[in-house]
C-alpha cells in the first residue's frame, strides 16, 4: 500500500484503467496511479521462472507453461489482463523478472543507471507506465525535492575533466550522454514509494509535454528476492 502520509501533489488517484490513461497532467501533476490491490500468489510465479542472467523477459507463452496453483492462477490472470490493457491501449508493456539491474561504473562520481532518481526522455508524446508485483517497489520524488545533477557546481566541474571539446559543445555533451537526466535529492528529500499492484502513469519528457517529467529510480533489491515488475 501507499503511505499516503508522504504523498506529494504531484499525483492524481484514479480508480479505474480508463482514467489511468485518459487524465491529463497538468500544474504540479506528472504522475497518475491506479491504486489497486493484488489477487493471487505472484510470488510462486517469481519463483517459478528460471533467470537467464540478471533480467528475464516473460511473454504470454511462458506464462501459460507454468504449472500454478489456484492462488498462482489468479496471480497469472492479473498479469495477463494488465498485459491486454496495455496492448490494447497501444503500449508495448514487458513483464521482467529482475534479480538486479547493471550498475554504471564508468563515472563512478555520476552513476546513470536507473538506481539513481532519473526522468524518461522521447522524442515523441509518450507516457511511462510500471506495476510491481513482487519484491521492493520504484519510488518517486517531487520535483522540489531534487536538484539536476549536471546544475551541481562540484558536479559539473567534474563533468568538465572528462568532456574534450569546444565550450559551446558542453551542454549537448551532457545530453548524449544523458548525464543531464539525473537528480540529485536534496537533504529533505522524501521519496514515495509506488507501492506493490499499484498501476501508474509518469509523465515524460518530450516537445509536447506541458508539466515537469517525473523524477523515479530502482530500488534496491533484497537479497533472494527477484522483482516481478511490468513496464512500458
Amino acid at each position: 500500500m501507499i503511505d499516503l502520509s508522504r504523498t506529494a501533489n504531484q499525483i492524481h488517484y484514479v480508480t479505474n484503467f480508463h482514467d489511468l490513461v485518459s487524465t491529463p497532467f497538468h500544474k504540479e501533476i506528472n504522475a497518475i496511479c491506479w491504486t489497486r490491490k493484488l489477487t493471487g500468489d505472484f510470488s510462486e510465479i517469481a519463483n517459478r521462472i528460471e533467470l537467464n542472467g540478471n533480467i528475464t523477459a516473460l511473454d504470454e507463452h511462458e506464462l501459460f507453461e507454468l504449472q500454478l496453483s489456484e492462488l498462482g492462477q489468479l496471480a497469472r490472470e492479473f498479469l495477463l489482463n494488465d498485459l491486454k490493457l496495455l496492448e490494447a491501449h497501444g503500449a508495448s508493456p514487458i513483464l521482467n523478472l529482475i534479480k538486479y539491474y547493471d550498475r554504471d561504473d564508468t563515472h563512478p562520481f555520476f552513476p546513470t543507471d536507473v538506481y539513481s532518481f532519473h526522468v524518461d526522455r522521447s522524442p515523441i508524446a509518450i507516457d511511462t507506465f510500471l506495476c510491481t508485483y513482487y519484491g521492493e517497489s520504484s519510488e518517486i520524488l517531487p520535483n522540489s525535492q531534487a536538484k539536476q545533477k549536471v546544475l551541481v557546481p562540484e558536479i559539473r566541474d567534474e563533468l568538465k575533466k572528462i568532456y574534450h571539446g569546444a565550450d559551446e559543445g558542453f551542454e549537448s555533451f551532457l545530453s548524449e550522454h544523458f548525464f543531464d537526466l539525473h537528480y540529485l535529492p536534496k537533504p529533505e528529500a522524501r521519496p514515495i514509494s509506488l507501492g506493490l499492484g499499484n498501476l501508474w502513469r509518469l509523465a515524460v519528457d518530450h516537445p509536447e509535454s506541458r508539466v515537469s517529467p517525473c523524477l523515479h529510480r530502482a530500488p534496491k533489491e533484497k537479497n533472494g528476492q527477484n522483482r516481478l515488475l511490468m513496464i512500458c
